[in-house]
């Protein structure tokens, strides 16, 4: 094909451009033959596109290559886009012409057929080109970008928190160890205490990035690694950190609503559940947990952390995201703030996401007492030097502040109605899984 001066566009925007002879750069998701027309479904990241090529409108050799051509080459095309109701997208390009970049090999190995979830995680590389997997990935992209407005425009500042660190955020033993020239450092867990750090220099903050727990799980809900959304506020206390969470829930839910919705009808998403994700959330305490967890005979003794069966359970009783809020401290981490009205218990919520998602955020109030904040550090024997700059921001100015981190990973798998979370980030970490 030679070189020419038509326009070179996307999928996505072919509807700018009825009427007019454009170029697409994509490559080839499905093609049929119907005897002296050829329909090729082309894909270029943006969207699907048919495209109708007849021997008479294509140079001769266009038109043999375009018969014969594998799942997954790569080409560009030629043509005038017409609108076609039955076609993707309700747009159509009729072929004029076309050059192969590449004739792919034609044993593909995810031709459209049915395959199991394991040979599918080994060939991830090529299962993000489906369009079920490109559609996941485009409800990601949207839940960070409405994450960073919502909070950019609630007068938070991004702050990067470090990947490597010398300690555990959480006291837990659940941590992957490298050597740092001849020290031993960790992949963090959370960004959680270093932007307590930027909080009291910036008042309120976010960090967003990668986080790792070598926890050996295979839930359905866990990745060793994720991305967390962690926002810290000097001055705030609980109940407003809960309402902060509900502005940002709500936010995604009508981003991903309103500039996503095709995307979820692909996923076959019933959006009925998430059009009732309004604020305020229902809030229920611990204690008020366990009694409806025995009326629906999964007693749970006073003091163990809720399991994903109970959050299910108490989720699908309000049928929207609710706070479960005062958590015994013995389950919970040693920054959180105790009741003053009850010491047994802590200033924290876990949010739950209706139709069994479990939680999607975990919260609390942090210690902001010196003395209480190292008798905290002495109990559970975390090592003071490795902790004395988390210490001094309690020496030298310390403030009431609160804060949250969600997984970004379990929100786009429960907007989205995913079975499991592998599917909401490109390439997963599986306790059984590196590869790709």
């Amino acid at each position: 094909m030679a070189q020419d001066t038509r326009p070179t566009i996307r999928i996505r925007d072919a509807g700018e451009h009825v009427g007019a002879p454009v170029r697409i750069g994509g490559w080839v998701y499905n093609r049929r033959s119907g005897g002296k027309v050829v329909f090729l479904i082309l894909r270029d990241g943006s969207g699907l596109l048919q495209c109708v090529g007849s021997a008479k409108d294509m140079p001769a050799e266009a038109w043999d290559a375009l018969g014969s051509l594998p799942q997954e080459s790569s080409l560009w095309v030629c043509g005038t886009v017409r609108r076609d109701a039955r076609a993707p997208g309700g747009y159509e390009l009729a072929l004029e012409d076309l050059s192969v970049i590449q004739a792919a090999q034609p044993d593909y190995p995810l031709a459209l057929k049915e395959h199991g979830p394991e040979f599918l995680m080994d060939n991830r590389h090529l299962w993000l080109r489906s369009p079920r997997q490109a559609a996941v990935m485009r409800v990601r992209a949207e839940v960070v970008r409405a994450c960073r407005d919502h909070l950019d425009s609630e007068g938070f500042l991004l702050m990067d928190a470090p990947v490597l660190t010398p300690a555990a955020c959480e006291g837990t033993t659940t941590l992957f160890g490298t050597d740092y020239f001849g020290q031993q450092a960790f992949l963090t867990q959370s960004g959680q205490l270093y932007n307590e750090a930027a909080a009291m220099a910036l008042g309120r903050v976010y960090c967003f990035g990668p986080a790792f727990r070598a926890e050996k799980s295979k839930t359905r809900r866990h990745l060793i690694e994720f991305w967390m959304l962690e926002p810290e506020m000097a001055f705030v206390e609980q109940e407003e950190n809960m309402q902060v969470q509900e502005r940002l829930i709500t936010a995604i839910v009508e981003r991903v609503l309103e500039r996503q919705r095709g995307e979820l009808e692909l996923l076959e998403r019933d959006v009925e559940p998430l059009l009732r994700v309004k604020p305020p959330f229902p809030r229920i305490t611990y204690d008020s947990a366990l009694e409806i967890l025995q009326g629906k005979d999964l007693a749970l003794p006073w003091g163990e952390d809720l399991g994903a069966p109970h959050e299910v359970v108490l989720a699908e009783e309000f049928g929207r995201p609710v706070f479960v809020t005062h958590y015994p401290a013995a389950c919970k981490a040693f920054y959180m703030q105790p009741d003053p009205a009850r010491p047994e218990v802590v200033l924290c919520a876990d949010l739950l996401a209706p139709e069994g998602y479990g939680e999607i955020i975990g919260g609390s109030q942090r210690i902001h007492d010196p003395e209480l904040m190292e008798r905290k550090v002495r109990e559970i024997g975390l090592p003071t030097e490795a902790y004395r700059w988390y210490m001094d921001l309690r020496r030298y100015g310390t403030v009431p502040h609160s804060g949250f981190g969600m997984g970004i990973e379990r929100v786009v798998s429960w907007l989205c109605g995913l079975a499991h979370v592998r599917e909401a980030i490109p390439f997963p970490r599986l306790l059984n899984r590196i590869y790709p």
